[in-house]
């Protein structure tokens, strides 16, 4: 892979800030436009961005297989343990009203939302990144 300064420095720059705006639309997604699946693919960008500026031997040493899978797994668990609290509390599956009541917390619902947005965002991520980190060969370049 050819050494280019220029990109490698935009990217350590612009990473951050794509990644903020992808925590933005995860946590926007309960009240507008958005969610965890956009957010989570907004999110995936940002590692794909660095994929193509630093190779993929470069990001893997930071983010690695084992990671990806912890990440993923903790989505996961995230949505369906909120699900199978919403069972346990009495109502259905993502019933965030039967925890509210259980509890007895007010306004417990909008919480709840947005940790099943933020499950559903880190899942996308890490499968996205896993895909692609798949798809590509070894030097970074895809097949």
């Amino acid at each position: 892979m050819r050494e280019n300064v220029v990109i490698r420095t935009i990217s350590r720059i612009s990473v951050p800030f794509i990644q903020v705006f992808a925590l933005y639309v995860i946590v926007h997604g309960a009240v507008g436009a958005g969610g965890g699946f956009q957010g989570g693919v907004a999110f995936a960008a940002s590692f794909i961005l660095m994929f193509i500026a630093f190779g993929l031997s470069g990001v893997e040493k930071r983010l690695g297989k084992k990671w990806l899978m912890v990440y993923s797994i903790i989505g996961i668990a995230i949505y369906a343990g909120i699900g199978f609290l919403c069972l346990a509390a009495g109502g259905n599956y993502l019933e965030y009203g039967a925890i509210e009541s259980a509890v007895g917390v007010a306004h417990l619902h909008g919480y709840l939302i947005d940790a099943v947005e933020m499950g559903i965002g880190i899942t996308v991520m890490a499968v996205m990144v896993s895909i692609i980190s798949d798809v590509m060969d070894r030097d970074g370049e895809s097949p």
